[in-house]
């Protein structure tokens, strides 16, 4: 069977290699084509577009994107037309893959959605689109299947992947000579891996570096990124390192860490690193979104811990300031030290084990070989 994979940022990317792996235990004959990077490559899939090409952070930098956006859209419609793939795979990244489900579905081909928008953070009343559109959802939080059991969506949960990655995670006992560290304790900076939250968050975090002495700072870098973008908003401290994919690596070496909320906050979290959650977008992207959101946190710990286990500093609260008290809170000694990682405790326990990948490719190739939910007749 032909399998039509896409994912539209760098997580995506990661939990499509592992479910095209996934897949292909179960189905020996199984082809893939994606629209995602290097990880679903990697993994046996021929790459249409990388997901660099596609990453769009907010509503104001959507709209200025619009002709990127829809033109990415047409090539994207026009490849699945022209290859008719038995399934078209959706992962997350909510503006685009849903309106490719709508299309897909037009089109009779059927559609399965792996790892759910998160309809209900903001505007719930999609999950009714997505029971439209969606053949079969996999969702990797316990609460999405009571989520959208109020809309009468029967969905699939199969785990959440991030525990595969990091379950296949080997700590690199050179990390440090490899990459010029000294034996001074870590505090870790992940600023994201788009080009507008580097570009906004980085100088932030920063700003902290003068009030740390004792400690040396390291920027967690990603390689969809120019090296230039990092250089342009380290100014002021040009020497800081930056390691490039080894956001796992660093964190296994780090003390502490200032995060840009995104599933790197709930990395860090299940890989036991004491973490300040940082997010800050532009003026209107704010104002929409603030008016928007449904539920009180905007990191996926507390999300799914349902209270403020590790602290986020939103917008205006995102201040230099505000940044050196919680992080000085969260050091070794510090008074949110252990609480915190009593809270991660308590997380590992919610998320699970791993598996999801595989759960998820069995039951995809089950689906589709016995015409399970919302199938069409049978594939061979």
């Amino acid at each position: 069977m032909t399998y039509y994979l896409i994912a539209g940022e760098r997580s995506g990317d990661l939990h499509g290699g592992n479910l095209i792996k996934a897949i292909g235990r179960y189905d020996s004959q199984a082809r893939f084509r994606a629209w995602g990077g290097e990880q679903m490559e990697e993994a046996g899939a021929t790459l249409v577009r990388h997901y660099r090409e596609m990453a769009f952070m907010g509503f104001l930098e959507v709209v200025q994107n619009l002709g990127t956006i829809r033109r990415n859209l047409r090539d994207c419609q026009q490849d699945v037309l022209t290859t008719r793939p038995d399934v078209l795979i959706l992962i997350d990244y909510a503006g685009f893959n849903l309106r490719m489900a709508r299309f897909a579905k037009k089109h009779g081909i059927r559609v399965f959605y792996y790892i759910s928008p998160k309809v209900w953070a903001w505007n719930q009343k999609r999950a009714l689109k997505i029971k439209a559109v969606v053949d079969q959802l996999f969702v990797i939080f316990p609460f999405e299947v009571d989520f959208y059991k109020k809309y009468e969506y029967k969905v699939d949960y199969v785990g959440n992947p991030l525990m595969d990655a990091i379950a296949g995670f080997q700590i690199d006992p050179e990390f440090r000579k490899k990459n010029g560290l000294s034996d001074k304790p870590i505090i870790a900076l992940l600023p994201g891996s788009r080009h507008q939250e580097v570009s906004i968050m980085l100088p932030m975090m920063m700003e902290t570096i003068p009030h740390f002495p004792d400690y040396q700072f390291v920027v967690s870098g990603v390689s969809n990124l120019p090296e230039s973008l990092y250089t342009e908003s380290m100014q002021g401290f040009p020497t800081t390192p930056v390691v490039v994919d080894a956001a796992y690596d660093l964190l296994s070496v780090a003390d502490a860490a200032l995060v840009t909320s995104g599933t790197a906050t709930l990395e860090t979290a299940l890989l036991n690193v004491p973490e300040v959650v940082c997010y800050k977008m532009s003026w209107v992207t704010y104002q929409v979104a603030s008016r928007l959101i449904a539920v009180p946190y905007i990191s996926l710990v507390n999300l799914i811990l349902r209270r403020e286990a590790v602290r986020e500093l939103k917008q205006y609260e995102l201040t230099t300031e505000n940044l050196v008290q919680e992080l000085t809170k969260i050091l070794p000694g510090g008074s949110e030290h252990e609480r915190q990682r009593a809270d991660y405790a308590e997380l590992r326990e919610k998320v699970g084990g791993p598996g999801a990948s595989d759960r998820a490719g069995e039951l995809m190739v089950s689906y589709l070989r016995t015409n399970g939910p919302s199938g069409r007749p049978a594939v061979n």
